[in-house]
């Protein structure tokens, strides 16, 4: 039973690891969006798009608000390049769907990691098994080899973000209609390469941020069993 408790506090931990990181991707992209002005500002977007911030704003917004499955179809009629016009084509809204799909199926796993964590917890609690012990060191397991992982994913980004971008692509979409033309396409002039690698690193640095804030919690109670014993040692 002790071994299935252990792997109850496995379970819970890699859930709790799991919701952090869809967190992260969330608050990244929703939480601020002035991060988006500073991204194009930074990589001159406006002058590729010839378009006003406040255009520019509104389509991401609409953009983000599909994403997220705020409104049913992607179609933005802005002023692009002195044209009022649809800034998203076909091939726009098909990439888009299926990034949807996947935004959306991330908020599901989210879900169902907390429902997951909560049921493990409520086991570990009808076994009466030691929580203090078995919870923050399941979670300092799962830590280190998650933290593993993205240091390995978070060099391999470093050292080329194009090969790392490329083969997450070819992982999730089973098709080449992510590859895009900025001559004829507006939606990759508005996200280049190098927002989307700031992005990376912003959810890295969020999810990590999250992950440390955890592992500290963990500590505090082997800290306080230390205090406790130290104190009766005084007394004896």
């Amino acid at each position: 039973m002790k071994k299935l408790q252990w792997a109850a506090g496995i379970l819970l931990a890699f859930s709790v690891i799991a919701a952090a990181l869809i967190t992260s991707f969330e608050i990244a992209m929703y939480a601020d969006f002035s991060v988006y002005e500073k991204e194009y500002e930074k990589y001159d977007v406006l002058s590729d798009l010839d378009m006003t911030m406040e255009d520019t704003m509104y389509v991401t917004r609409e953009m983000m608000a599909y994403l997220r499955g705020d409104r049913d179809t992607l179609s933005v009629v802005t002023t692009v390049e002195g044209v009022e016009q649809d800034f998203f084509n076909e091939q726009d809204r098909f990439h888009m769907g299926e990034v949807r799909d996947l935004f959306i199926g991330g908020l599901n796993i989210r879900l169902h990691a907390c429902i997951v964590a909560a049921a493990c917890l409520v086991f570990l609690l009808g076994e009466k098994a030691d929580i203090r012990r078995i919870i923050p060191r399941t979670y300092q397991i799962a830590f280190g080899l998650t933290v593993a992982a993205a240091a390995a994913l978070g060099i391999a980004s470093v050292i080329d973000f194009n090969a790392v971008f490329v083969q997450f692509h070819h992982i999730f979409f089973d098709n080449d209609l992510w590859i895009f033309d900025p001559a004829t396409d507006y939606m990759i002039r508005m996200l280049p390469e190098g927002l989307f690698y700031d992005m990376v690193m912003r959810i890295g640095g969020l999810f990590v941020g999250m992950l440390l804030v955890l592992l500290v919690l963990s500590l505090v109670p082997g800290f306080l069993s230390k205090k406790k014993a130290q104190k009766a040692e005084k007394i004896d």
